[in-house]
């Protein structure tokens, strides 16, 4: 059966005492720069949808990844929201992961939400002071960080962000260089620059990505070593003249549209809440339609829900 994780960390309390006593892991300084250094120009060239596939070692498609970052408002400040997700089979069970970010023009992340399947339910939470969050590149800016980056055709050394286990343990993270090379994408072959991401977890062995981007920021490939599954773009992305031009209008339009979409969703979620029998009576139909396996489902349907009419 699928479960959901969920990840939530409350940050800007200067007293907060949730998180290890320990002292903390820090970012440095040039990190800490470095995230505040891009242009507007920079960020907006960032402004693009990419899909790519999952791939097994023997070249089976498993699955699909997604990245959307686009223009958005939070806590009265424009930002840029990030969307994140994948999803796929693992030995017949469905598997996926979805990040939601609202990262700022200097790459702070205002609010993010991390939802994976796994086996069980979980549910963690922790505090901690805005002070030791600073330089924190999550999954979801990690994202948007290395599309500029490539933009730079350059990863500065010696730079060690902040990031959370999932534990949410505060650890570090670091980037670097891995080099141009020559790379095909549907059928044709293109320079890529490599980006290494390096998740610093304990004593252990770090977690290791190594992701490969065209020289316009687009994901080319992206494989954690040691995974037998890799994620590789099939189709490249349309050529355009420069970076789209959003206007204000734009903007306020899409904030509009994902207010609205989060008042549904909490709208629908207490309905559902206020009626259990729905799912009741949605889970009964299932059974019965797996049951039957009908060719027609619209007519198997409607007789089924036919005998009970409406007060």
């Amino acid at each position: 059966m699928e479960a959901e994780e969920d990840k939530t960390v409350r940050v800007g309390d200067s007293e907060a005492t949730d998180g290890p006593e320990h002292r903390q892991p820090e970012a440095s300084d040039d990190a800490v720069a470095l995230m505040s250094s891009f242009e507007p120009e920079e960020l907006q060239r960032c402004v693009f949808t990419e899909s790519l596939v999952v791939l097994s070692e023997s070249g089976r498609e498993l699955g699909t990844f997604n990245v959307t970052v686009q223009y958005a408002q939070k806590v009265q400040q424009p930002c840029l929201l990030l969307h994140a997700q994948s999803h796929g089979t693992i030995d017949g069970a469905p598997c996926g992961t979805t990040v939601t970010a609202f990262i700022s023009c200097e790459l702070e992340v205002l609010e993010e939400e991390y939802h994976e399947y796994i086996k069980e339910v979980t549910k963690e939470s922790a505090s901690y002071p805005m002070s030791s969050l600073r330089g924190l590149i999550t999954e979801g800016s990690s994202l948007l960080l290395m599309r500029l980056i490539t933009l730079r055709k350059t990863v500065p050394e010696n730079m060690q962000f902040v990031t959370l286990d999932k534990q949410l343990n505060i650890i570090h993270i670091t980037f670097s260089d891995l080099g141009e090379k020559q790379m095909e994408v549907s059928g044709q072959v293109r320079e890529v620059f490599g980006i290494q991401r390096m998740v610093h977890c304990g004593k252990g062995r770090p977690d290791t990505w190594e992701n490969y981007f065209l020289t316009n920021g687009h994901l080319v490939s992206r494989h954690q070593v040691g995974s037998p599954v890799t994620m590789r773009l099939l189709q490249q992305p349309p050529r355009t003249e420069g970076p789209e031009k959003v206007s204000l209008t734009q903007v306020e339009r899409t904030v509009d549209f994902l207010e609205r979409q989060k008042e549904l969703k909490e709208e629908y979620a207490l309905y559902l809440r206020q009626h259990p029998e729905i799912r009741a009576l949605i889970s009964d139909f299932m059974q019965f339609l797996l049951l039957r396996k009908p060719e027609n489902v619209y007519k198997f349907a409607k007789e089924y829900f036919s005998p009970f009419p409406i007060p």
